[in-house]
């Protein structure tokens, strides 16, 4: 250990941008041995491992980093995996810039650790090795839990609760497990057979999939409380954030998950009317993507990827105040995208259909609550952009889970979260429990299955204040 001071950080290979604009492969592969050895061993073994501390998850990232530098692959495995579900997930989509390796002890002058690099490798090292099981437990219980929402909250929550040998059924109204995973982020990022893989792991232990199920339309909250022993919510945040401005109805104006959602799908084969007519491709487009976040990186470089002729990101705000990952930004600027800071669209210009975008710009005065700088239009400073298709990526809301799910007594916070017991993740409800994107807004994949986890164990302790005598697993 401690070869920082003589071993260069380092990144797996990634292909220059002309190469990757040109197809939809994640954009660097995995270490090789001698490399993740090497770049494991610059960890410092720190006696406060602040990147510990800063993962969501509380990975014990400094363990296996020296088990992957001294060769103990499984081990180093088995440690990641004692506190991540989804650990090959994380090492692709995470901000580690912003988390473990932005809060690495040896970062100042000799540059981080590359955590989610060896994180990734580590795990495709025990899948290819066989390594990675099916959640199988010592013993069956007789008592069964749902859970509403197939992302990674939903499945993180539905492994630990199978370990502990629960009937899990996970209802999810789309046709394929993950959520957000599967249909959100694009496949350049986290590849779709990686998700599948993991779901499929799943139900080879277990967990039992109710797919296409709408809760509200086939089953109320009412129903499933009366199926299960309890009810974990886990369904995310999918409301998207509107707009309003002049000529926000104008055609041509989607909403981001609506445009990833319609890409992923064609993607993974699917009959997408919308994007094989035109409306929700890109190709040959001048594309205008409003919003900072990680949502409105992952929407121009899909724009790029589709073809269109110029891509363009406006945010209220300058480089240093983006909310999404840097990594994510240069990725960006590195295939063509052009950014477009300290300025906010004021009107969407058109006869019928979106031709152009009149944006404003942005001094950023005094700090808010927040601490951040409020965004301030400067007066006479409107200036046009061309737009063939604009897409908002302004964050998301809850839905209105109590009407969706013809549940009114479901209580609900002013932010339209679901109001939990943060000591007990339960609701207002009698056995009904929430968890992930549905409580704490929209954030981060790692929060989802930390929260999933935590849910778990609430579940747990609940039904075995019940507890019904253990059956022998066969």
């Amino acid at each position: 250990m401690l070869r920082f001071v003589n071993v260069g950080q380092h990144y797996p290979a990634k292909r220059v941008a002309e190469a990757r604009r040109g197809d939809w492969d994640e954009i660097s592969g995995d270490f090789r041995p001698k490399r993740a050895t090497e770049q494991a061993a610059r960890c410092s073994q720190c006696g406060v491992p602040f990147c510990q501390i800063h993962c969501p998850v509380q990975n014990n990232i400094p363990d296996w980093l020296m088990l992957t530098a001294e060769g103990r692959l499984q081990e180093a495995y088995e440690v990641s995996a004692a506190t991540n579900n989804l650990p090959e997930i994380c090492g692709r989509i995470c901000p580690q810039d912003r988390l473990c390796e932005g809060n690495c002890v040896i970062e100042k002058g000799f540059e981080a650790v590359t955590i989610g690099a060896v994180e990734r490798y580590i795990t495709e090292t025990a899948f290819r090795k066989g390594w990675v099981k099916p959640p199988r437990p010592t013993l069956e219980r007789t008592e069964s839990v749902g859970i509403i929402g197939a992302g990674p909250g939903g499945m993180a929550a539905a492994e630990m609760l199978r370990r502990k040998g629960y009937q899990v059924h996970v209802y999810d109204r789309y046709d394929r497990v993950g959520g957000l995973l599967m249909y959100g982020i694009p496949n350049f990022k986290l590849e779709k057979h990686l998700v599948s893989r993991r779901a499929e792991l799943l139900a080879a232990g277990g967990v039992i999939y109710h797919l296409e199920f709408e809760v509200g339309r086939d089953a109320t909250l009412s129903d499933l409380r009366a199926e299960h022993d309890a009810v974990l919510i886990a369904t995310g945040a999918y409301g998207a954030r509107d707009i309003k401005l002049p000529g926000v109805g104008l055609d041509n104006i989607f909403m981001a998950m609506d445009y990833l959602t319609a890409s992923n799908r064609k993607g993974l084969g699917d009959a997408v009317p919308a994007f094989d007519n035109g409306t929700l491709n890109a190709h040959g487009k001048d594309v205008v993507v409003v919003g900072g976040g990680d949502t409105a990186m992952d929407c121009v470089r899909t724009a790029v990827r589709q073809g269109a002729s110029a891509v363009r990101c406006l945010y209220r705000r300058d480089r240093a105040n983006m909310p999404g990952s840097m990594q994510e930004v240069a990725h960006a600027e590195e295939e063509g995208v052009e950014f477009v800071w300290l300025s906010t669209p004021e009107a969407f210009l058109g006869d019928t259909a979106v031709e152009a975008v009149r944006a404003v710009k942005i001094h950023l005065g005094v700090a808010d609550a927040t601490g951040r700088q409020t965004p301030q239009p400067i007066a006479g400073s409107s200036y046009t952009i061309q737009a063939d298709l604009a897409i908002m990526a302004l964050g998301f809301d809850p839905e209105d889970l109590p009407t969706m799910f013809d549940a009114p007594g479901l209580g609900i916070t002013r932010w339209g979260t679901v109001r939990v017991d943060w000591q007990t993740m339960m609701t207002n409800l009698d056995g009904v429990f929430a968890a992930g994107d549905i409580v704490r807004g929209a954030s981060l994949v790692v929060w989802a299955i930390k929260d999933g986890r935590d849910a778990a164990e609430a579940v747990h302790r609940y039904i075995q204040a019940k507890a019904r005598p253990l059956a022998q697993a066969s």
